[in-house]
């Protein structure tokens, strides 16, 4: 490898790298505001300068010079110290001094290198230049005079988004950066910009003058907005999430998060079930958790074991979704499903239910066929990988199922069903000649009467086509919801007899059914006694004869599978609003009522329990690698019929009871429908 010596230590570095990334490698920090490492290199600010030799006897910008064999850089001479405070100058020649009213005070990289490299005063006499505001949607609050053009907002939408919506116009003194027909950014990962901006020329719109970064308490816990797991920070002041930022995770999120996961932290506060409710003489009234348990445990000890069920919602973890299994296991119930969606999922191997290639390793995937899915409102960090491969070049990418805006280019290949039963030859030819070919299978083609006949096709076509061999698994299974790999995995599915969520839901199935959060189907026709047990006045509370107020996800510790297989722990970032309890204690004290004690008093047991049973849960940030498995028996031979393939969310906004909750989810559902321009504030 070569080597080159940075203040006169020597350093081996890979071919290819910059001097800044050379410098960083010999522990020297280098201050930068363009560049990053995940964007392309734009060498507009001259923060980086350095000296080097040999080279001409001027300071030169790190982070666009290749490093050489051989090469002296020196990050600390006078000549570099001088340069950098020149360029700090000319910076802040313009910059309003507002430091005390914005967002990005305490988190600002210009705060933090003015410190370094900044004048006790200004030599500049003329009038400061201003900028007019932008609109750039609900996500984006606007600053554009404190813009230093560093692009980093432009060449992430551009990029990694695949959304050229912003751009810089202009040159010299009249350049600023701007959405060229002053329209919202239409993205899914918009908030992204607000992040990489290193000044605060943009700002969380959502969260404007709502909080000092020093007054938060930092706590770092999974997502569970969609089935990915992403990574994030969640910072509190007293009671409450005040916002939720990403966290670097390189196999899950890199270091990007969705808007729907970093702005729905607002529906934590609205719309919350704090105590417990009774329906009596059709209207719901306040109760106490004694009466509310004691009412609900009446009513399931005198049902029939064949005639109670459980259905699991999209966002419960783990220890509950286990909890509720054992007492209905004990109580005789073969009635228990965590698939609201109905999607045809189950069976004996794991790898049938996952997104086996991971995350990440979709990226070695040179062919690609996305069936029943749109990634970009599914899974936006999954699309932006996608975007990403297909960037390089080298993948080719076919859909079978609705025609999206991906952000990438794609053949179309067919609607639906009908496609699967007779595929044209250029959906096999492009997967054949591959060497890692892989296939997206969305709940959008798992669901209705023809799934498990749509799944049976897709098995087929993954065997003949070699999308499972020896060291590399390209069968893929996108979920939608956090709950339902872990729900999978430790088998929250019909026992045998029991009857699926759609039976459950059918007119005089059922005497008692225990919705555990499960807010997206509707159960008014089933004319059982309905138990809720949630977070949120949503979908599922609505029309429930008792409600147990639950915890979000913020408000409790637990276990989350995401759709590749790799178990999380979600941390504790507030505690339950009001009388509400976390879901596996009112599990268990609903169980000693109905006289099936659960063999556990602390969520420790709980978890001993969980991981005793089902190994795979005490793999936490594991993932396993690709293993073969017989792909073609999957789902069950049918008539696939002609059913046109639609993705399972009609509103990527507006998904689970927290989102729906949320005012800014709000925005940006009605944005997406209908898109208005925001007046600028």
């Amino acid at each position: 490898m070569p080597i080159a010596k940075v203040n006169g230590v020597e350093v081996e570095f890979e071919p290819g790298m910059t001097v800044l990334q050379v410098a960083e490698r010999a522990g020297q920090e280098i201050p930068r505001f363009c560049y990053h490492e995940r964007l392309s290199i734009a060498g507009n600010c001259r923060m980086c300068l350095v000296e080097v030799k040999p080279g001409p006897p001027k300071p030169q910008a790190s982070c666009a010079l290749p490093a050489a064999d051989g090469q002296e850089i020196f990050t600390d001479t006078p000549m570099v110290k001088k340069a950098r405070e020149g360029v700090m100058e000319f910076l802040l020649i313009n910059h309003p001094l507002d430091c005390p009213i914005c967002d990005q005070g305490g988190e600002c990289d210009l705060q933090d290198q003015a410190v370094g490299y900044g004048r006790d005063g200004s030599r500049y006499a003329e009038n400061k230049r201003a900028v007019e505001e932008k609109n750039m949607g609900p996500t984006v609050k606007t600053f554009m005079t404190r813009c230093i053009q560093c692009t980093r907002c432009v060449r992430f939408i551009t990029e990694v988004a695949g959304v050229p919506d912003i751009g810089m116009i202009s040159r010299g003194e009249s350049a600023e950066i701007t959405t060229y027909l002053e329209k919202n950014i239409d993205s899914e990962l918009s908030g992204n910009v607000n992040d990489l901006c290193p000044v605060g020329a943009l700002t969380h719109r959502p969260w404007q003058y709502h909080y000092r970064p020093w007054e938060l308490k930092k706590t770092e816990t999974i997502d569970v907005m969609d089935a990915l797991g992403s990574n994030i920070r969640a910072d509190s002041r007293g009671a409450e999430v005040m916002r939720v930022l990403p966290r670097v995770n390189e196999g899950v999120n890199e270091e990007w998060l969705s808007d729907k996961s970093r702005y729905a932290v607002d529906g934590l506060q609205s719309r919350r079930l704090d105590r417990p409710w009774v329906r009596e003489n059709g209207k719901l009234r306040p109760a106490s958790w004694d009466e509310a348990l004691s009412v609900v445990a009446d009513k399931l000890k005198t049902a029939s074991a064949d005639r109670i069920g459980a259905i699991a919602g999209d966002l419960q973890d783990a220890e509950s979704m286990k909890a509720t299994l054992d007492l209905f296991r004990a109580l005789g119930s073969a009635n228990t499903d965590c698939r609201q969606d109905g999607a045809a999922l189950g069976g004996e191997a794991r790898e049938g239910w996952l997104f086996n290639s991971g995350l990440q390793g979709i990226e070695n995937a040179d062919a690609i066929l996305i069936v029943g899915a749109n990634p970009r409102t599914e899974a936006p960090l999954l699309n932006a990988r996608i975007r990403k491969t297909w960037l390089k070049g080298g993948v080719e990418i076919g859909v079978i199922g609705p025609q999206a805006e991906l952000t990438y280019g794609y053949a179309w290949l067919g609607a639906g069903s009908k496609t699967l039963g007779k595929l044209p030859k250029a959906a096999t030819d492009f997967l054949t000649k591959a060497e890692r070919p892989a296939i997206i299978v969305g709940a959008g083609a798992l669901t209705g009467e023809t799934g498990p006949a749509v799944l049976n096709a897709l098995g087929a076509l993954a065997k003949k086509v070699g999308v499972v061999k020896d060291g590399w698994n390209g069968f893929n299974v996108l979920h939608s919801a956090a709950a339902r790999v872990g729900g999978l995995d430790m088998g929250f599915l019909p026992g045998e007899g029991g009857l699926d969520v759609a039976a459950m839901l059918k007119p005089g199935a059922l005497d008692v059914l225990f919705l555990l959060g499960a807010d997206e189907l509707n159960a008014d026709a089933s004319g059982a006694f309905r138990v809720y047990l949630g977070s949120h006045g949503d979908r599922g509370a609505h029309g429930a004869d008792v409600i147990l107020p639950g915890a979000a996800y913020t408000e409790k510790s637990g276990l989350y599978v995401n759709t590749e297989g790799r178990v999380q722990m979600a941390e504790r970032v507030v505690f339950p609003k009001g009388e509400a309890k976390e879901d596996w204690a009112i599990i268990r004290a609903l169980s000693e009522r109905v006289g099936h004690k659960l063999p556990f008093d602390t969520l420790d047991q709980l978890r001993t329990k969980l991981m005793g049973d089902h190994p795979t849960f005490g793999r936490i940030d594991y993932l396993a690698p690709a293993a073969t498995f017989d792909v073609a028996k999957l789902g069950a031979k049918g008539d696939l019929g002609d059913v046109a393939f639609v993705s399972v969310i009609a509103d990527p906004y507006l998904t689970n009871p927290i989102a729906r909750a949320s005012e800014t989810m709000a925005q940006l559902s009605a944005e997406r429908t209908a898109p208005v321009a925001l007046a600028a504030e």
